[in-house]
């Protein structure tokens, strides 16, 4: 595990859905200078996801679909991040096609993915689980 403290971190599916439950992940956003980034991409997997998500949970979905929504991140679309697409690729094509959009908003802004997914793992940049971001950040 890396210990420095990061910047910013590009944000996966299964944190944002966790922080939705008000799961631990939602501490991560408590660190007030923390800035957590994702993709259209990301959150439309997230949306994808959110009616199994929401029985899981026993909650209504629409204040799941509304709680994706206001999740304090900044969105990229496509266009930001396609420079680093087919780098992505070369590293995730075979693992999992879902997550090349997210690595490759992470590769393009030089910043730690924060995933509990071991998907990710294969990419050359720090991978935070939400345990050890919250270590780091003492949230």
């Amino acid at each position: 595990m890396n210990s420095v403290r990061p910047g910013s971190v590009a944000a996966d599916s299964n944190v944002l859905l966790a922080a939705v439950a008000r799961r631990v992940a939602w501490r991560v956003f408590a660190a007030a200078d923390l800035v957590v980034v994702t993709t259209e991409a990301t959150l439309a997997e997230v949306h994808e996801h959110a009616p199994v998500f929401a029985r899981r949970y026993r909650l209504d979905l629409d204040v799941v679909e509304e709680a994706i929504e206001l999740l304090p991140v900044e969105r990229y679309s496509e266009s930001d991040y396609a420079s680093h697409l087919d780098e992505a690729r070369r590293f995730l094509a075979w693992r999992d096609p879902d997550d090349i959009h997210l690595a490759a908003l992470a590769l393009k802004l030089g910043v730690p993915i924060w995933t509990n997914d071991d998907d990710l793992r294969e990419l050359p940049l720090t991978i935070y689980t939400t345990a050890e971001l919250v270590k780091i950040l003492g949230v």
